[in-house]
């Protein structure tokens, strides 16, 4: 009997168990994938499922030996100095977070045509796990990840998922190096834009990066999701961030939120066009992802879906124009311009989007959480209508009041002089 585990989005929320009865016919879990047919995912498979690209996991630690993704995890190292050396256990109080994350990624379900389970946007990819310690381990978390990003080009990565923040808008520098390193051996990162819901009030590198993809939150509906998204100018495509559902160390499942879950959805459908597209450079793949997004409203890009809704049939399939500029360049200008001298670094707060339970202040999380990185918030348009508006309104009444009854008093103080 397999299981079904429910965890509540907001951080600190402890999950509950959900046993799935015998009346559960098999394929109940992929019926809860919805994102599967609503984003292109199932039709862009008719191209390709991903065959031949390798995904790599920066998280907590992958399991590879549940049925969702036997014989998918390649590789794997620790970086934390206190998981297994293969990088397939746990760390720390969000150990399953890694797994939830490769599923997304490249699950392929089980059974015997795969019919039941979890399938990952690109189910044929291969995973390599890269288990860091969010606040623990032997090592800070800036060195952790730096060494993973680079472990993980040398291990052949084609993408880097990072369901990850730092909860600063800076980076140290080790990273630069890490980053570059990946981008001139022509591997796509793609990273989470973060969730409010987690606390997270600003965009977090390495969200904040230029060259990374970075990937904003949905709802069921295809809305800016208030909690399990942050919104802000460097997201570059959305993809759904509510009712996902995931697989934990052991083979439970769990129903979760955030940008952590959307980014492998992303990072999933990098594996497909890179599959289809062997010709393209990261630049150009990205380029793909948010060329053929679906603009909200009209707009063409914006900090709160970026340049649109992902839409993986048309990311594999459509005619798209090459471009010039490759993430490498990006982030060599940037550097050139910003590290005129060398500076301290910020003290950082990492986070998954969706932790089991609240991180320590100050220390480093799994997950999601990003918002513009000029450091401001930006509120979806329900909020600014059913709030912003009426305070808007209210307020200007208010000194509308205030400025009459000053005048009244000045004309009265007046009349009695006189």
């Amino acid at each position: 009997m397999r299981r079904v585990t429910a965890a509540l989005a907001a951080a600190g929320v402890a999950a509950s168990v959900l046993f799935i009865g015998p009346a559960a016919h098999a394929d109940y879990i992929r019926d809860l994938q919805y994102w599967l047919d609503d984003y292109g995912i199932r039709e862009a498979w008719g191209v390709t499922e991903g065959e031949g690209i390798t995904i790599a996991i920066i998280d907590t630690g992958v399991d590879g030996s549940v049925d969702d993704l036997r014989n998918a995890v390649v590789g794997g190292r620790d970086f934390s100095g206190i998981g297994s050396s293969d990088g397939q256990k746990g760390v720390g109080s969000s150990g399953d977070h890694g797994t939830w994350v490769a599923s997304l990624a490249a699950g392929h379900g089980y059974g015997p045509n795969n019919e039941s389970g979890i399938k990952g946007s690109a189910p044929r990819a291969k995973i390599l796990t890269a288990s860091i310690g969010f606040g623990v381990g032997t090592s800070s978390s800036d060195d952790q990840i730096a060494e993973a990003v680079k472990w993980a080009v040398d291990a052949g990565a084609d993408v880097i998922n990072m369901s990850l923040t730092r909860n600063t808008l800076e980076w140290p520098t080790s990273w630069d190096e890490a980053f570059l390193y990946a981008f001139d051996h022509d591997v796509v990162v793609v990273a989470a834009a973060g969730n409010r819901g987690s606390g997270t009030s600003q965009v977090g590198a390495p969200a904040t990066m230029p060259g990374v993809l970075v990937v904003g939150g949905l709802d069921r509906n295809g809305q800016a999701s208030w909690d399990a998204s942050s919104q802000g100018i460097t997201i570059g495509v959305s993809a759904p961030s509510e009712e996902l559902v995931g697989v934990n160390q052991g083979g439970a499942y769990v129903s979760w939120a955030g940008t952590s879950g959307a980014t492998p959805i992303v990072a999933g459908v990098v594996a497909l066009v890179r599959a289809a597209h062997p010709e393209l450079d990261a630049g150009d793949i990205i380029h793909r992802i948010t060329e053929t997004a679906r603009p909200v409203g009209g707009v063409e890009t914006s900090p709160i879906y970026g340049h649109g809704l992902l839409d993986a049939a048309a990311a594999v399939s459509a005619t798209v124009p090459r471009i010039d500029p490759a993430p490498a360049d990006e982030l060599r200008e940037w550097i050139r311009v910003h590290r005129r001298a060398a500076g301290d670094d910020v003290e950082p707060t990492f986070g998954p989007s969706e932790p089991p339970a609240a991180p320590p202040a100050s220390t480093p999380i799994p997950g999601a959480s990003v918002d513009s990185p000029l450091g401001t918030v930006l509120p979806d348009v329900a909020r600014l209508r059913d709030v912003g508006i009426p305070l808007l309104l209210y307020g200007g009444l208010l000194a509308a009041l205030v400025t009459w009854g000053v005048l009244f008093r000045r004309a009265v103080l007046r009349r009695r002089e006189r």
